[in-house]
């Protein structure tokens, strides 16, 4: 095992090396420039990245310092060779650092500035370094604080939102990604673990990059603060993983969730999305996502429902299993089977702790009825991620985006339509959210269909034009809907 203060060295090191290169390959284009400060300039670099995340949630432990000391003493040696973690406390080298992080660097600026320019790809190459050195930060400490991985992910957005455009940025381009988007079926990813016995195998799909889940997750209308718990617990993930490939003890903590909020808020497509990141990092192998309900989980005889629990327990092994509207299981009484149902999944999970991940979803008053059920479930099921309603802005988005990708679009008198709508429905118990929007898109097309039918060669604009008349009255419920109760909110 590789000392934490050595790893420090050896991500540093790393990040000057590649770093300078880039510098120098810079200044070799630019007239006039001198690169032979390059490796002290990234150096520099490395070390305001280094102490500002450190500073960030102002602890300043003993572990980060002497990883401090011992990655930058020969670079900084009249005041860390010989210093101590008090000796830095004391010192002014530390003091308001984390401001650093407010905005990207100059040196980053000037990278991605020469890579429009010169066709060079050196803001990547700082990309990945700094994300590995922020990591390694991170890692120091068996459990981090939320603060330094929220910093580590304004980190990372501020630099790919800069680098956007660019042909070397991580983040995928539009229409570029491997997936299908949102909404799609990621069973397709571990195609065996829903095979018939008996079916060959088929080859898994290779994982997706990080980044590419992650602008998945950002382009989602809404949903910030479920956007930023997501972002965390990838965070935190990446931290784990890098201490375990270095053999450094971690925090355990269970990796099962509770998504409260309506129906239509994203749930299911954020769980999907999850199941992928959790591939990606190796916390499952598959990544599949199965979903389930009460109904796929509790017979009416005694016995059956442990063979159906454990049925779809061996369908999401390897991947995440959601259980939509989890309560109904603690509802019914002593004798309902639900309870056996709970008591079931409450050994499942702990028997595949390393292969399973569980997420249970409903109502948020509701499921403190599900935690309640079983005294094993609050300590597996320690987070909730709260799913808030859309607001009007955001279902009009969503709307639009369903209408883009089926390609019609509302005029004038449309959109001030649906947006009335919208505004017109009340926020109650069981409001359609996302669903909503997509049976007021798939109502108006049925009944721009029945307008434009009667129209002799209708136009291009006019096949692909929704207007006023096609949009449901205020207070008129979407009359021609194909979409199903379980249908993703988001398009």
């Amino acid at each position: 095992m590789v000392s934490q203060p050595r790893q420090m060295q050896n991500a540093v090191e790393a990040f000057i090396a590649e770093v300078a290169v880039a510098l120098r390959d810079l200044m070799d284009q630019l007239p006039g420039q001198d690169g032979r400060l390059a490796r002290q300039d990234a150096a520099t670099e490395a070390f305001n990245l280094v102490t500002a995340l450190i500073d960030v949630d102002r602890t300043h432990t003993d572990d980060e310092l002497w990883g401090v000391i011992f990655a930058f003493g020969r670079w900084i040696p009249d005041q860390l060779s010989r210093a101590k973690p008090d000796d830095l406390r004391r010192s002014s080298l530390l003091v308001d650092k984390a401001a650093w992080l407010n905005r990207p660097s100059d040196m980053f600026e000037v990278f991605v500035a020469a890579d429009k320019r010169f066709g060079t790809s050196h803001s990547r190459t700082y990309y990945d370094r700094a994300l590995h050195l922020a990591f390694t930060v991170a890692a120091l400490e068996a459990a981090p604080s939320r603060s330094e991985l929220h910093a580590i992910e304004a980190m990372r957005s501020q630099l790919l939102n800069a680098m956007d455009g660019l042909p070397s940025s991580p983040r995928p381009q539009p229409g570029a990604t491997s997936g299908s988007g949102p909404a799609q079926d990621t069973s397709s990813l571990a195609p065996n673990a829903s095979k018939e016995p008996g079916e060959p195998d088929e080859p898994a799909k290779p994982a997706r990059p990080i980044e590419e889940l992650l602008a998945e997750l950002d382009d989602l209308v809404g949903l910030e603060s479920v956007k930023s718990e997501v972002r965390l617990v990838t965070a935190l993930l990446q931290v784990q993983k890098l201490r375990d490939e270095r053999g450094l003890p971690t925090n355990p903590q269970s990796r099962h969730l509770v998504f409260t909020g309506n129906p239509g808020t994203g749930k299911t497509t954020v769980a999907r999305l999850l199941a992928e990141i959790y591939r990606s990092l190796g916390v499952v192998e598959k990544g599949q996502l199965v979903e389930t309900d009460r109904s796929g989980m509790v017979s009416g005889f005694v016995g059956q429902t442990a063979l159906k629990v454990m049925e779809v327990a061996d369908r999401a092994t390897g991947g995440v299993l959601l259980i939509d509207e989890a309560y109904a299981l603690a509802r019914g009484g002593e004798n309902d089977f639900g309870r056996e149902a709970i008591d079931t999944l409450v050994k499942v999970i702990e028997d595949r702790r390393d292969e399973l991940v569980v997420i249970a979803a409903g109502y948020p008053d509701e499921m403190a009825d599900f935690i309640a059920a079983n005294p094993g479930l609050a300590s597996r099921f320690p987070k909730t991620v709260f799913f808030p309603d859309y607001s009007n802005d955001d279902l009009w988005k969503i709307f639009t985006s369903i209408g883009n990708k089926a390609g019609y679009k509302p005029d004038d008198e449309a959109e001030a339509k649906v947006k009335a709508w919208f505004e017109s429905v009340p926020r109650d118990k069981g409001f359609g959210n996302g669903r909503l929007a997509r049976n007021l898109f798939e109502d108006a097309v049925a009944r721009q269909a029945t307008r434009v039918v009667q129209i002799e060669n209708p136009t291009d604009e006019q096949l692909t034009t929704l207007a006023a008349a096609d949009i449901a009255e205020i207070g008129e419920g979407p009359r021609h809907s194909n979409t199903d109760d379980k249908t993703e909110s988001q398009p």
